[in-house]
């Protein structure tokens, strides 16, 4: 504070704190609650809670990771293994989800160079446009015209009729 200040508008605060004067000798009530139940309730629970979660930390599976196993497909099956048909057509289903996102994924790489580019798209994207193309193709030759109950018996059907069909072309 400077040296010309008004002591009595604004008086020189305490040079330290004041120690604070206890009335009674008794503990805290809240004092002593606040411990019993930390000790009762809160440490053990943290601990058990500590505890768990360092042996889960060890063996953590990432659930957006599952990995299944590749089973055989409907042509490797035996006749009457109803098992083997529910994994192939498991399978074939899980196939055909991530054809759908490898498409969905590569028509946003489109979208976004078109988007990025403007009116030039045509000549600065070509490699995308025809990645999609590629794509698009593909799906459409494997999953294309199953309609809505789509599974893996129509899709084998239709891979063995397109097999069918070449082969006499080229007969």
């Amino acid at each position: 504070m400077p040296k010309d200040f008004d002591t009595e508008v604004y008086p020189e605060p305490p040079r330290q704190t004041p120690v604070v004067d206890k009335q009674t000798a008794l503990p805290n009530p809240a004092l002593i609650l606040s411990k019993v139940f930390y000790y009762t309730v809160d440490l053990p629970v943290t601990t058990f809670r500590d505890t768990i979660d360092s042996i889960r930390s060890k063996n953590k599976l990432v659930y957006y990771h599952q990995k299944f196993r590749r089973v055989p497909d409907l042509t490797e099956c035996q006749e009457g293994d109803y098992p083997c048909y529910y994994e192939a057509e498991m399978q074939w289903r899980r196939d055909y989800k991530v054809d759908q996102e490898i498409v969905k994924v590569v028509q946003e790489r489109m979208r976004a160079c078109q988007q990025r580019e403007g009116n030039s798209y045509e000549q600065n994207c070509t490699k995308e446009i025809q990645q999609f193309h590629e794509v698009t193709k593909n799906f459409q030759s494997r999953y294309g015209d199953l309609g809505a109950y789509a599974s893996a018996k129509k899709c084998l059907m239709k891979q063995k009729e397109r097999m069918m069909a070449a082969q006499a072309q080229s007969a």
